[in-house]
Order: structure tokens, then sequence, then C-alpha cells
């Protein structure tokens, strides 16, 4: 197959505004120099002020008084530059990093745990600390704890559970000052938040008891992870019934309409006058497929869920819920803070979590 020729129009080979064209074995241009990075020297020479008074406004040092004016030309400076304080030397400086390690829960998130932490993370920033979720797979056992370690975070929030003293171990050798743990139990060397579930099941079952109801079901989440919570809510109704005749059913429930649908399928074969159904989402998924089955509310069954959603308020009849009161994350951002400051401070357990019912239509 013949090649053809094309020939460059000179007005294209000699624009000054395009690059000419190289001939056949020329080396390839250099590439541009990149953008010089801006230093905290370059920020003092645009703020007119030292180096150490650039350190001491960017890292938030409490130690020495800047006046705010001088903090603001600073700052000015730092932004047109584009200048960042680098976390690395900051850590090497100060003998540890501002960073506070949460791993990912391995369990759906539902809205009053997001409020909880979102709340956590605003306050660990205030305190100037940088909250990093890590998102782990698997649970977070001893081994996972190696990997968090490797980031060198000043603390560690563990959700759940699985850490083991080992972990706990390793993180401090590694140089965190705070370890964390939110769960049904403490673990030696961490300070807890201990998260009572069997509360949530005892007040649910004891209302559902105390208004008449004696074939109690219980709704058990199929999403994996959510046993860590639904096993002690069960525990914690069949404590309240314990020696009064009624029975406990344990309903398996996927969250999909489709699951919910099979259940009130059958539930007047079940034979059940109330249902207890782990949570509010949970609550509502169930109420729906129950009304299409003709099944009333509270008329043959009655309902409580947990969390104490808004949703929970607008359907008709209105949800009676357990309502959950977490942790200030407030409260929680100044006992990290309190810690890494002291990290001599004997482990603290602290319990985390009230359960009050609140009696609405459903039961």
């Amino acid at each position: 197959m013949p090649y053809a020729m094309v020939q460059i129009p000179k007005t294209l080979a000699t624009d000054p505004g395009l690059p000419a064209p190289r001939a056949q074995g020329t080396p390839p241009l250099p590439p541009s120099p990149p953008h010089a990075v801006p230093t905290s020297a370059d920020v003092a020479r645009l703020a007119g002020v030292s180096r150490a008074t650039v350190s001491y406004v960017l890292n938030k040092t409490r130690a020495v008084r800047i006046s705010e004016p001088t903090r603001r030309r600073v700052h000015a400076a730092a932004r047109e530059l584009g200048y960042v304080p680098h976390a690395a030397a900051r850590s090497l400086r100060a003998g540890h990093s501002r960073m506070v390690l949460m791993p990912a829960p391995d369990f759906p998130v539902g809205p009053l745990y997001s409020r909880f932490i979102a709340e956590l993370q605003c306050a660990l920033s205030r305190l100037d600390y940088t909250v990093v979720q890590y998102g782990t797979p698997g649970p977070h056992d001893d081994e996972a704890a190696r990997a968090w370690a490797e980031l060198r975070p000043v603390a560690v929030l563990v959700p759940g559970s699985g850490l083991g003293p080992r972990g706990v171990a390793v993180l401090k050798r590694s140089g965190a000052r705070a370890v964390v743990t939110l769960g049904p139990e403490s673990v030696e060397g961490a300070h807890a938040l201990l998260m009572d579930h069997q509360a949530v099941g005892h007040r649910a079952a004891r209302h559902l008891y105390e208004r008449g109801r004696r074939r109690i079901g219980v709704v058990m989440p199929r999403e994996t992870g959510l046993e860590l919570f639904s096993a002690p809510r069960l525990a914690g109704v069949r404590r309240a019934l314990r020696g009064t005749g009624a029975t406990v059913t344990e309903l398996p429930l996927a969250h999909e309409e489709e699951s919910a649908a099979r259940l009130a399928a059958r539930w007047r074969d079940l034979g059940l006058d109330a249902v207890f159904t782990y949570n509010d989402e949970y609550a509502m998924l169930l109420m729906a497929a129950l009304r299409d089955e003709g099944v009333a509310v509270p008329g043959e069954t009655a309902v409580i869920g947990a969390d104490d959603l808004m949703l929970g308020r607008l359907l008709r009849p209105r949800l009676s819920t357990v309502r959950i009161a977490l942790p200030s994350g407030r409260d929680l951002a100044e006992l990290v803070d309190r810690v890494v400051r002291d990290p001599a401070t004997a482990p603290e357990q602290r319990k985390a979590l009230g359960a009050s019912v609140v009696h609405r239509e459903s039961t």
C-alpha cells in the first residue's frame, strides 16, 4: 500500500504559539519544571514575620501568645501561596501526630449512629485533631490493629468488638496515647464506653407485657454485623419475660420489601400478638407489609421499634419505640484529648447507653 506524503503548512510550522516539528532522531524536550512547593520561609517573607511565628500560628501552639492581626496576616499569606504544614514533620517535632483513627464499623450504620459520629468528628476538629475513618474489611481484631498502627495515630476509637489486649498493646507501642472501645465489653488497657443493648430489648419487652401482650416476636436482622446488637437485645427480651409465661419467637428478617412481605404473609399462622422489631427502620418495613396483608396494628399485633427516629412519628399509627441515649460526642472528644495529654491516665469504663420507652399508638 503506497504511503501518502503530508506537507505541513508553513503557517502551522512557524506559528509561534505552537511547538516546531522535531526532526527524526531528535531527543524529546525535557519536561517543564514543576512549580516550587511553597515553604514556611516563603510564608514568613510574605507576612513579614519570622519562620517561628509561622510555625506557632499554623500549628496552633498555645504556649506562645501571638496577636490576632499577626495571625490573620500569616493565614492570609499561607492561603495566597497555597502553603499547608507538613503533617509528618509536625508529628516528628511533637513526638506524635494529631490523627484520631476510627476504623469503619463492619455493620450497617443507621441515622442515630451517624449523628453521633458527626458530633464526635466536629468536637475533635475543634480540639485540633484530624479524624480519619479507616475502612478495614473484616473484624476489628488484633491483626487489624497492626494495620491501624502503621498510620501512627495519636488515638484510636474502635466501634464494635473483637479488639483484644494484644491489639491495644500494639497500638500503644506504635505511639497511640488513647485507645477507646465502643462496645458491650471492656478490653484490658483501653478506655471503654460500654453499650448495654440488653437494656433496649428489656425495656421493649416489659412495655409489651405491661400492655397485655403474651406472644411476642423479636425481629433478628439478617444483615451481617448487626448480630452484635440484635443478639443482646434478644437476650434482654428473654430476661424481661423470664417466668411470666409469655413466649418469645425469633423472626429473621432482611431489610428488603420482599422479605417483609413473606413474613407478613404467614403472620397469622405464627399467632403473635406483638413484635419488637430491633429498630424503627425494621418496624416501618414490617408495618407496611402487615398493612398490605390486612393485619391491624395495634389491634391484632402491637409493634415497637427502637432509636426514636422522626419518621416513626410520621407513621399512622405512630410508632412506639425505645429511645436510645448515645454518649455525647463532645464528652468523648474531651476524654480523648485528656488521655492524649496524660497517657498515664488509668483506663476508665463508662456506661454509655440509656434506654427509655416512648409509648405511642402502635402499642
